[in-house]
């Protein structure tokens, strides 16, 4: 089977060098097994999604001299293969209505001595009524009609933990799918086999591993790198400061070179 890999990210702001260490990997992944790397925007996040981010996205990956086949997969193009995939689920009475505020979840995942809990359930048995709300994956019915849900991480097999994720949304109300159902129905859509993340979407993995169970979805092996992290130990992200790639080339830099360091470990 041919490796295929692929890079998903958000067109919400710039990618910064925390991003052009995955895109790296992932590429680099598929390059080394003669496999084809493949590039996703996932927009189906309306409010946030900006068109202009999306060039920018497309020029930075250039600039660090990657290449990707075919051509690029929006998801704001995909919304009735996710609303197929809903209500596949809803006929399978494992999604439920879920009403509550944000205000009333943040109440409700506040657990003792500042842990998180998973969402309890709240509306599970809730009467259904005419008000916006969201869709969730009753997890402990998904989980029992699957078999076996472990899956693999760099080669090693790992038990699936689905229920301690809690009841997951996978429509919100604002947007037609969630993350974990836009990705699941994706990956497996463009024959992804190897799924070059970061250690950040560890946990999500037992859910998509779910919903590949109940979908009837192909399981790719999953391989989870250790994110990037500065001279302080922080993770190079946008809310802790990281410069953008559009940024860097604006300055001067040698995209290459840029990505040469990062292969190295040189950040």
């Amino acid at each position: 089977m041919s490796v295929v890999t692929r890079f998903a990210p958000s067109p919400t702001g710039r990618l910064h060098m925390g991003h052009a260490f995955s895109a790296i990997r992932a590429h680099d992944f598929a390059r080394a097994r003669d496999g084809r790397f493949l590039l996703r925007i996932e927009d189906i996040d309306g409010t946030r999604s900006r068109s202009e981010h999306v060039a920018t996205i497309m020029e930075d990956l250039r600039w660090l001299g990657l290449t990707w086949d075919g051509e690029v997969v929006f998801q704001s193009t995909r919304l009735d293969v996710y609303a197929a995939a809903l209500a596949q689920l809803r006929e399978m009475e494992l999604l439920y209505r879920c009403y509550c505020t944000r205000a009333e979840i943040a109440e409700a995942l506040a657990a003792p001595h500042g842990a998180v809990a998973a969402y309890p359930g709240t509306c599970r048995h809730a009467p259904t009524r005419d008000v916006p709300h969201c869709w969730r994956l009753d997890m402990a019915a998904a989980v029992a009609r699957c078999g076996d849900l472990s899956w693999t991480d760099r080669g090693q097999v790992v038990a699936n933990a689905a229920l301690a994720q809690g009841d997951v949304v996978l429509a919100r109300k604002d947007a037609p799918a969630s993350y974990h159902l836009a990705v699941t129905v994706d990956d497996a859509a463009q024959g992804v086999t190897d799924v070059v993340r970061g250690r950040d979407l560890f946990e999500a993995t037992h859910v998509h591993r779910v919903l590949q169970a109940l979908l009837g979805l192909p399981v790719p092996g999953w391989w989870h790198h250790d994110l990037l992290v500065g001279a302080d130990g922080m993770r190079l992200a946008k809310r802790h400061g990281a410069p953008t790639l559009a940024a860097l080339r604006e300055a001067g830099m040698d995209g290459r070179e840029v990505a040469a360091k990062l292969r190295a470990g040189v950040v």
